[in-house]
């Protein structure tokens, strides 16, 4: 990849979607971190480096961490207080998390890092926080909404990135994250071909004013961290592609990994299917992962950075 094999340590590593893309693009992952024990199985069922259970608030001692030597930090702290799908209340606690993040980037000072959240985030206080912080640091910024359907996901999900670098040009990657993206978004179909044996398929709508029948050719609405059968009281809705027949069902817990763009040799382990669910949704889309983790080793190698 480079003349010099970076380190990377993985925060709020999860089951390991951002881990597994940045080692598809040649990083050398050597250590991730998490405090959930079923994400943390799942983890460790698929990486031979080490994850390890830890309470990312407390920065007080980040010695298990400095002790890796990391190169480049990756992580996404949780998002549910920023999120559509959560509460939006940054006073609910775990909003903290993304100033706990900044204080480990800030005092490890890996080479680079990346952050990612929902696009909610952009209204938050502590957002304008964090990127001081990174700022006050000597780190150069890029930040932007990516959709994953135009980075190689088969699936619409529009995540905020930071990704910072020390010493770097404010915007240093901005120029690479925008060229690689594709301009028509990638459908199920697109990546699957006829692989997934049906046409249409059924996502419950937040509410009955949105449709619920989705075809495969087209992305995929957002994977959240939770499913739930037909209700009986859908009726259909005038933006379906189909009208609910017998054989139209929601994916299964499998096929949303699949849909986050995990390999098929993926090993997800017996465990509940809310428990399944839950890390699938919350995971950050493999190709996506990759996708950034490419713009940066291009970028590093273009520059010669030891």
């Amino acid at each position: 990849m480079t003349k010099k094999e970076y380190r990377v340590i993985d925060l709020f590593a999860g089951c390991g979607g951002l881990s597994l893309g940045f080692q598809n693009a040649g990083f050398n992952v050597v250590a991730a971190f998490d405090n959930w024990d079923e994400a943390i199985e799942i983890y460790q069922m698929n990486f031979n480096h080490p994850i390890i259970k830890r309470d990312l608030g407390d920065t007080s001692d980040l010695s298990d961490m400095a002790c890796f030597a990391p190169d480049i930090i990756i992580g996404g702290p949780p998002c549910q207080d920023y999120s559509s799908a959560g509460h939006r209340d940054e006073d609910l606690g775990r909003a903290k998390l993304t100033i706990d993040y900044a204080t480990i980037i800030t005092t490890l000072r890996p080479k680079f890092f990346l952050m990612e959240n929902v696009p909610n985030i952009q209204k938050s206080e502590k957002l304008t926080q964090v990127l001081n912080m990174f700022h006050k640091s000597g780190y150069g910024i890029s930040r932007m909404v990516i959709d994953a359907s135009k980075c190689g996901v088969p699936q619409k999900r529009r995540r905020y990135i930071v990704v910072g670098g020390l010493g770097e040009q404010e915007g240093f990657l901005d120029d690479l994250l925008l060229a690689g993206q594709t301009k028509k978004s990638m459908t199920m179909r697109d990546y699957f071909g006829d692989t997934l044996g049906f046409q249409y398929y059924f996502r419950v709508p937040r509410s009955y004013s949105r449709r619920g029948i989705f075809s495969i050719d087209e992305p995929s609405m957002t994977i959240r961290g939770v499913d739930r059968p037909i209700p009986p009281g859908y009726h259909g809705h005038p933006n379906d592609p189909s009208p609910l027949t017998p054989d139209i069902r929601i994916l299964t817990p499998e096929e949303r990994s699949w849909v986050q763009t995990f390999p098929r040799t993926f090993q997800w382990g017996e465990r509940s299917k809310t428990n399944l669910n839950q890390a699938i949704g919350n995971a950050v889309p493999v190709k996506l992962a990759e996708y950034i983790a490419k713009c940066l080793r291009d970028y590093i190698n273009a520059k010669k950075i030891n």
